[in-house]
């Protein structure tokens, strides 16, 4: 067994033994059987009654005589980073090693990825393998292009798949979302760090206009005022603004500005709190008194009016040019040495500084809602079809080896990282920092990493968000300090949501929504108790709200989550 093998193994008994961030190492799945009987079991038949012996499964590690073409579609780890380059490594490797072309092609977030996969879809031109993608939930994607006879059924992959099914399908529960009529018809992915996002605030802004931390939106809005309206960076021109965030296709105010529902306690597109009569958070009066105070902001200017059309990417450039005061952000795309380098060379004296969840809207306020389960993937039924199944099993079991673990998730060992006594990925002792795993420039080499390669073993996370001094300010971060502060604040649990299914008209019922919410919040559209009462009655009269609420209390019923 050679060293990194070792270490590889070193590293998933820790993670088995320890409980660290997720559990990622439970037990292998009951729904992921044997491939044969156990011979024990067998043994203790009478010989008339053993059934006769099947032809064994195709073994992932089979090499076929012609090298097998495989189209994989998947989100980027880093969405400003290009995918992998035609010479790359990766794909040597894993021509030479597995006698698989490989072909990875990115898929936009948001709204952009889910048009591509409907595309793909209405043409029957979806990849061999591909990340379901979906602005509502994937198990809904699912769902969609199973009916359509796009995707095939992966029960048997599974058990292409024994090291990979305990370190990336160990949860039942998970897999379970994705099974249609008792067959597995997705794969479901150890999801990333759950409940990594908050809200960050210039403490050097408020320092330098001498403002306290503010802890309800009354105060929340008097500080983003004062950033607006105060030039807290002090460049004599007027080009803050107090809050900055961006929509991202999914229902009402997104993600980005969900935190801002959440202190009158609805995040959620759907009101989780009201168990006796379930249904959209827009029936919660709260909901209204939080789009009142979402549209004095817009009104007050003291939110980037562009919100509404730029997308992440954007938004990235911006709040590391110093445009915001206050934000919504991912604790990595915050913190981490390959990212938070571009806010300090621009702002050595800068801080960003976690924000709890705000107090006084309402007596049980949430930091946001959290429903995540991992990203599903796909096989195309062309592929199966075409017989690919064995080799997308191989290609992803090679991926939980230790050599397709490291390559794919941190590069080239001595030239991207090193491993420690320890078997810990370190970048400490590389000949050029810039070749760094995890430096901004390297990006491109490890898009897959966070789709399909990491399982959040403890090294790993250690590896992933270590603790650094900044190059310009030479100020210490510790990314997984936002991350504990997060992930620790009240958030309203969303998770039944993948139960529900959506309606046949969900493009035009979310098209509705979203307008009317954005037409309200930025001042196109009158806000008052009648115009809201109005635009109720009309998500039922005109796309039929009512009737998807009355399937979605029936399809949580009869999953337990509320009486009958």
């Amino acid at each position: 067994m050679s060293t990194k093998t070792t270490r590889f193994v070193k590293i998933a008994l820790i993670a088995c033994a320890l409980t660290l961030i997720i559990a990622a190492c439970a037990p292998a799945p009951t729904a992921v059987p044997a491939p044969t009987q156990p011979a024990a079991a067998a043994a203790t038949q009478p010989a008339a009654t053993v059934a006769p012996t099947a032809p064994p499964a195709p073994k992932p590690t089979d090499t076929p005589a012609k090298p097998v073409d495989i189209e994989l579609w998947a989100q980027a780890t880093s969405t400003q980073a290009p995918a992998p380059p035609d010479d790359w490594v990766g794909y040597k490797t894993i021509r030479e090693k597995l006698n698989l072309n490989l072909k990875y092609v990115i898929i936009p977030t948001g709204q952009d990825g889910e048009t591509k996969i409907n595309a793909a879809a209405a043409a029957n031109a979806l990849p061999d393998f591909f990340q379901a993608v979906s602005t509502t939930n994937a198990r809904n994607k699912v769902i969609d292009l199973n009916k359509q006879g796009l995707i095939a059924p992966v029960d048997d992959l599974l058990k292409l798949m024994p090291n990979r099914a305990k370190t990336h399908y160990n949860n039942p529960a998970s897999l379970a979302m994705a099974k249609i009529d008792g067959k597995q018809m997705a794969f479901v992915e150890v999801p990333n760090l759950p409940r990594r996002e908050g809200v960050v605030i210039r403490k050097d802004w408020l320092d330098k206009l001498g403002l306290k931390m503010p802890t309800t939106m009354d105060e929340l809005f008097a500080v983003a005022k004062a950033f607006t309206e105060k030039d807290p960076d002090g460049n004599g021109k007027n080009d803050t603004y107090g809050l900055g965030g961006f929509f991202d296709g999914t229902w009402g105010q997104g993600n980005r500005f969900a935190f801002f529902f959440g202190a009158y306690g609805v995040p959620d597109t759907w009101d989780w709190d009201n168990t006796s009569n379930f249904g959209l958070a827009v029936r919660n009066p709260n909901f209204y008194k939080a789009l009142v105070e979402f549209r004095k902001w817009n009104e007050s200017k003291v939110i980037d009016p562009d919100w509404a059309t730029i997308n992440r990417d954007e938004f990235r450039i911006r709040w590391p040019q110093g445009r915001y005061g206050i934000m919504w952000e991912d604790f990595c795309a915050l913190a981490c040495v390959a990212n938070y380098p571009k806010f300090d060379n621009n702002f050595p004296n800068g801080e960003w500084v976690a924000l709890p969840t705000m107090k006084g809207a309402v007596a049980k306020p949430y930091y946001n809602s959290y429903g995540g389960l991992g990203s599903f993937f796909a096989v195309s039924k062309k592929a199966a079809d075409a017989g690919k199944g064995p080799a997308i099993a191989k290609l992803l079991e090679w991926m939980a080896s230790p050599e397709g673990y490291y390559l794919l998730g941190f590069g080239v060992e001595g030239v991207n990282y090193k491993l420690d006594k320890n078997g810990a990925v370190t970048t400490d002792g590389l000949s050029d920092p810039t070749k760094a795993w995890n430096h901004e420039s390297m990006a491109r080499f490890t898009q897959m990493r966070n789709q399909l390669i990491y399982d959040n073993n403890p090294n790993e996370v250690l590896a992933r968000y270590p603790d650094f001094v900044t190059d310009k300010s030479k100020k210490p971060m510790s990314p997984m300090a936002f991350y504990k502060f997060f992930s620790t604040q009240t958030w309203q649990d969303s998770t039944a949501g993948n139960l529900i299914v959506n309606p046949s008209n969900r493009a035009d019922l979310q098209r509705f929504y979203n307008e009317n919410f954005q037409a309200f919040a930025l001042g196109t559209k009158p806000l008052t108790e009648q115009t809201w009462a109005d635009f109720l009655k009309a998500l039922d009269a005109n796309v039929k709200a009512n009737a998807w609420e009355e399937s979605a209390r029936k399809n949580l019923q009869d999953a337990g989550i509320l009486k009958k």
